[in-house]
């Protein structure tokens, strides 16, 4: 049976924009990544995405008519944007204790070899270009590296050797420039492709996003600059391309200090990334972790109205013309409110995803306008002077860098105490379910529609009788719930509800899928003493499959599945935290009257699932037990939720739904889960609670 298209909740009318998507999407072909279309989950995905898209995009600047209507929440978008970068609190402005390594010279020009660390061990390497026989203070240019790197007999000489050529044409026309190197493509290198290649979805749990690490260093680049006694600190512009770009964006969003901006490339908005898929040309430094559900164009409008010119070319297949123009009418509609649309401008030039000199020139007469206040004709181009020898500032490698593994300790990890007094545990229990509910499940449908539960098979296997539901999880998210019973299963006494993950579902599949001939039940780990009583008429089983695996999994290799997950933390959720929801709609299902509603219900699940349906029960009301079958200990190995390391780990979970219910654990030890005991047997709590 097909899933049918996504539908609004009860009583609420369709966004225009998320409708308009998904009907577009019965009318055309699927995005290029769900194209093959080998299973009935790709249209599912292709319609999900489409709603949700639209969704954000309807809410970007919903609301906001006046300029008091968006001064007055400028300042809290501007602090979440903060926090969606790990950036809140905001790191300490340590010393950059920032040394010059070296020179060289040119006939108008020299440069200094430049490191500073933007906190403790996390180094910077840079070149600053000064222009020679200044008069006075000079207007500065911060300049942000994109992916361009030179290295030689493994050794990395930095991004800014690559871009050397705008440091030096801006020092050339009278501005100081300093031009920085990326974490991931600097002298030290460490990496921006956590969840693109390196399979660290923790980053998502810890909240951190490399994108934040760039716009710090970006920050405390802006310090060394009005530091410097060439530099006029009150007229300070920013530029940088494709990644460089991207930087740009999020700092200037976030400091004033920057007064006039020219982003290269470095946004497109959400129906590019996740409908079009130009995500899976991006690596984790052009995103937010996207808590509070943004689309982009949010972003640039915290730049309004300070100077702020939009470049990029008209075949750049990663920052899609649409996509640009886009952002540029909604980041308009916010320059016009303030009467500045004479501030923002938008170029188009001839070409594909490359530093041109195109680009270049209406970038230096955007500055020289604005920071300058004249129009001079330009003639020189720009030019490359140095061999990437020159520009290297170590000689040896600091032994005590941070820089290439600062993503394990950039974004903190909460660390809490186990508690001894029951006061201090109802608050901390009371503020974690808070921080879940609006930071880690913010993605979640505020109102949830209408199950619409439908019988679909009902078959035989031997004594065992299996039934098949299916019911609407969300929007085009239909579901199936496979029920395990002997005979009649309404009088039930008992129902377990058993999250099935991949391994489970590939174990479940010849029995329990429609076309099967089988008549032998193929039985999961952790499931063999439930069949057999069920087999006795002792309880009820039913499995659940959530999205994505079974009848819904997604089609296409192992990286098409992983910028799949990532396309959902670029809607602010994760596909695990959206599976908690599949759960909690499951139980919803199960207690419906005329099926199980006075019936116990039993809650379970195996490995990474055993942690789903652990959280899910935070949110659901008299459950009998939870039972986690070789769960993870930690979010770090264990399913991604956002930002939930920066607040609690699974421990402390379990300890949450232990003192709703008994919580038994299998395949797992006690020495493994102090936390959780040590706050059982701190609070007194009955000895059932926890069972191993």
């Amino acid at each position: 049976m097909p899933p049918p298209q996504p539908r609004p909740a009860s009583g609420r009318r369709a966004p225009p924009i998320a409708a308009i998507l998904v009907t577009l999407l019965t009318l055309m072909e699927p995005a290029s990544f769900l194209r093959a279309q080998e299973l009935p989950g790709d249209r599912m995905l292709a319609s999900y995405f489409a709603w949700e898209t639209g969704l954000i995009s309807d809410q970007n600047f919903a609301g906001i008519k006046t300029l008091a209507d968006w001064t007055s929440q400028r300042a809290t978008a501007r602090e979440q944007l903060f926090e969606m970068l790990g950036l809140s609190p905001r790191p300490a402005r340590t010393d950059l204790k920032a040394v010059v390594t070296g020179r060289v010279d040119r006939d108008d020009f020299y440069v200094e070899k430049l490191q500073y660390q933007s906190m403790p061990g996390l180094y910077v390497t840079g070149n600053l270009y000064v222009p020679k026989n200044l008069t006075g203070k000079a207007p500065a240019i911060l300049y942000v590296c994109g992916h361009g790197n030179v290295k030689e007999n493994d050794i990395s000489y930095g991004a800014k050797v690559v871009y050397q050529h705008h440091g030096a044409w801006f020092a050339r026309h009278g501005y100081v420039c300093l031009i920085i190197d990326t974490i991931e493509l600097g002298e030290l290198e460490g990496h921006h492709h956590g969840t693109y290649r390196e399979g660290q979805w923790w980053w998502n749990s810890r909240g951190y996003t490399p994108g934040g690490v760039e716009a710090w260093n970006g920050i405390r680049a802006l310090d060394y600059l009005q530091s410097r006694p060439e530099v006029d600190g009150e007229k300070i512009g920013m530029t940088g391309r494709s990644g460089g770009g991207a930087t740009t964006w999020a700092t200037a969003a976030l400091d004033e200090r920057i007064k006039v901006v020219v982003p290269v490339a470095g946004m497109t908005d959400l129906l590019n990334q996740v409908i079009s898929g130009t995500v899976a040309g991006h690596c984790d430094c052009m995103f937010t972790v996207n808590t509070y559900r943004w689309d982009y164009p949010k972003i640039a409008a915290l730049i309004a109205p300070r100077p702020l010119l939009l470049s990029n070319s008209d075949k750049d297949k990663i920052f899609p013309l649409d996509g640009v123009q886009r952002v540029h009418r909604a980041v308009a509609s916010i320059y016009s409110l303030y009467g500045a649309s004479d501030k923002l401008g938008l170029l188009i030039t001839e070409g594909p995803h490359e530093d041109t000199q195109d680009l270049q020139v209406p970038a230096l007469r955007w500055f020289n306008r604005f920071l300058k206040g004249e129009q001079p004709l330009i003639r020189d181009p720009a030019e490359k002077f140095f061999t990437p020898r020159e520009l290297k500032v170590f000689t040896v490698l600091p032994s005590d860098e941070r820089t290439t593994r600062i993503h394990e300790t950039f974004v903190p990890l909460a660390t809490p105490a186990i508690p001894t007094r029951a006061a201090d545990w109802q608050r901390q229990r009371t503020e974690w379910l808070q921080a879940l509910r609006e930071k880690s499940f913010g993605g979640w449908p505020a109102t949830p529609e209408p199950l619409r539960t439908v019988e679909i098979t009902r078959r035989t296997h031997g004594d065992l009788r299996v039934t098949t539901w299916e019911f609407t999880s969300q929007g085009a998210v239909r579901l199936p719930l496979f029920i395990f019973s002997r005979g009649d299963p309404s009088s039930a006494p008992s129902v377990y509800l058993h999250v099935l993950d991949e391994q489970s579902w590939n174990e479940f599949l010849g029995t329990l899928h429609p076309s099967s001939a089988k008549t032998e039940i193929s039985v999961p780990a952790g499931l063999s003493v439930l069949l057999d009583r069920v087999k006795r008429g002792e309880i009820v089983l039913a499995c659940l499959p959530p999205r994505g695996i079974g009848p819904t999994a997604y089609s296409g290799t192992e990286k098409d599945r992983v910028q799949i997950r990532r396309r959902f933390m670029l809607l602010g959720q994760t596909l695990e935290g959206m599976r908690v929801w599949d759960i909690r709609r499951a139980v919803e299902t199960l207690q419906q009257p005329g099926l199980f509603a006075n019936a116990s219900l039993h809650l379970q699940g195996a490995r990474d699932q055993a942690v789903n349906a652990l959280y899910a029960s935070l949110f659901i009301d008299g459950l009998a037990s939870v039972e986690l079958i070789s769960p993870p200990v930690s979010h770090m190995t264990g399913p991604d939720y956002l930002n939930v390391l920066r607040f609690l780990d699974i421990p402390q979970a379990a300890a949450m739904a232990a003192e709703r219910q008994p919580v038994r654990w299998t395949g797992a030890t006690p020495a493994a889960w102090a936390w959780t005991t040590g706050t059982a047997k701190n609070l007194g709590w009955p000895a059932d609670r926890l069972q191993w």
